[in-house]
């Protein structure tokens, strides 16, 4: 007899530790979502926050021109390291946000030869390349190239890291030959 009145106490008791269990996931998650989806978040917003590329090529300032796409893992590693470049130097410099998988910026890729991503473009203030990176890279690298952009003399680098995205072809669009008849 006892242990039939036990029962329904202990699933009482299970229920309420399963509710609570789910409860803290969920509270957790609420908390720290900026935590776990910052970089998403992060390359989401590049492209709302970006100068347009005809602007940013005619208003006399240096540009940085960046090529991603919301799926590279690598572009969202360096999404926070990008934003706080955006948040250091905006005044002083364009930023410049392409993704990839937009069609309306294919010129432009084609124009940079963009094969992966993250690849940054940095420009001088007369529109002269001065750095490409590719791939993930050091804060220090991108930061001492940000500062020569005022320099006179500024010889063409280009850094690429083996860490990078190959761009995915878009097959739907694709023009060949027999493609018009």
């Amino acid at each position: 007899m006892q242990s039939e009145s036990r029962e329904p106490i202990l699933k009482t008791n299970l229920k309420i530790m399963l509710v609570l269990i789910i409860s803290i996931v969920i509270i957790s998650m609420l908390l720290f979502k900026n935590l776990f989806f910052k970089s998403t978040y992060l390359l989401k917003s590049f492209g709302e926050l970006s100068v347009d590329p005809e602007v940013a090529f005619t208003n006399n300032k240096p540009t940085f021109l960046e090529f991603y796409a919301e799926w590279c893992e690598v572009c969202k590693e360096m999404a926070p390291q990008v934003s706080a470049f955006k948040d250091e130097y905006e005044k002083d410099i364009n930023f410049v946000f392409l993704n990839v998988d937009n069609q309306k910026w294919a010129n432009y890729i084609q124009k940079f030869a963009v094969n992966g991503i993250p690849q940054v473009n940095l420009f001088d203030k007369k529109g002269n390349l001065i750095s490409t990176f590719i791939g993930k890279q050091d804060e220090m690298k991108i930061r001492k190239s940000i500062n020569n952009l005022e320099k006179e003399e500024k010889p063409y680098e280009e850094i690429i890291n083996a860490e990078f995205s190959t761009i995915q072809e878009n097959k739907n669009n694709e023009i060949n030959p027999r493609s018009h008849g």
